[in-house]
């Protein structure tokens, strides 16, 4: 199974799935929830058919003294509003409008507020938390492979294969973000440095196989032998990964209910995306900095 013969066909694969979300990321911009922009998110429940119109509850917000009000159906009929700032006492106002208005009991699903110092601490730590894990990755690959030749290049791809990951995630959360209301919250947090975990772990697996490799086959082009320890470890990556995690995530994200939906789809694509980019990405990644093939490119000869 000649896997690192194809490797262009799985970057172009990676730039077609990472592009097109990366664009309505960009268009839209950055989706932040209240956890890291800071303000309130209430969802309700009004009795059956007496749900007033969008328009009526925007009033309600506005004569709050709140003009930034969004309102988005679920499909359990229930109502999520997000708005700026909420003390309690301002809640308790819009909800005693809200039963007035619609005549009915209302009851509260859910409330979270947040201020806005607190949403930047959010924000902040988010960045620090990458930025360490990132950092740290590196130094622990560059001394696991310290006595590999061109150690550094190990931990180099293992970085790519991360930011491979990390493209993945947020281009599919632009594409929620744009055609379902999707926003980046503290769960997307989570998924992230999971995947970014479990990325860098599937991705040192496949570079052990190519270091005890290098000891037993010496005599081995390099190519094949990257190849080889590939296919050593494919078989473990999809059991691993498909048939335990993947099918998990895919139950919780079907069964899990809405509050969950959206971080297990982020997961189960990232988690995937990690064993993805373990096998298609970083691996080819080294067999084309070993071989220079960048010369090519443009028109030279890679042993020039």
């Amino acid at each position: 199974m000649n896997i690192l013969s194809k490797r262009y066909y799985f970057f172009a694969l990676s730039l077609l799935l990472i592009v097109p979300g990366l664009i309505l990321l960009g268009v839209k911009g950055l989706p932040l929830s209240i956890d890291f922009t800071g303000g309130s998110l209430l969802e309700v429940q009004f009795e059956e058919g007496k749900t007033p119109d969008t328009a009526a509850i925007l009033t309600v917000y506005e004569d709050a003294e709140i003009s930034d009000a969004q309102i988005i159906s679920t499909e359990t009929g229930s109502l999520i509003i997000r708005s700026s700032f909420l003390t309690n006492e301002a809640r308790d106002t819009v909800l005693s409008a809200l039963r007035e208005l619609s005549g009915s009991e209302v009851s509260v699903i859910k409330f979270d507020s947040v201020g806005p110092s607190i949403g930047r601490q959010v924000t902040q730590r988010a960045a620090l938390a990458i930025a360490v894990a990132t950092l740290l990755v590196v130094v622990f690959i560059i001394w696991s492979f310290r006595k590999v030749q061109n150690a550094f290049r190990y931990g180099v791809c293992a970085i790519l294969a991360m930011i491979h990951d990390i493209a993945i995630i947020f281009s599919i959360t632009g594409l929620g973000a744009f055609f379902f209301g999707w926003e980046i919250d503290s769960l997307f947090l989570t998924a992230l440095l999971t995947v970014i975990g479990f990325s860098m772990q599937d991705t040192i697996v496949v570079f052990d196989r190519i270091r005890e490799n290098s000891n037993i086959h010496r005599r081995l082009e390099y190519e094949t032998l990257v190849n080889h320890s590939i296919v050593q470890t494919l078989q473990r990556s999809i059991n691993t990964q498909l048939m335990t995690v993947e099918f998990l995530l895919l139950a919780l994200a079907m069964f899990g209910g809405i509050t969950l939906r959206e971080f297990a789809i982020v997961l189960m694509v990232g988690l995937l995306s990690g064993t993805y980019s373990s096998i298609f990405v970083a691996a080819p990644i080294l067999v084309l900095w070993e071989k220079q093939e960048w010369k090519g490119w443009f028109g030279r000869s890679a042993n020039a």
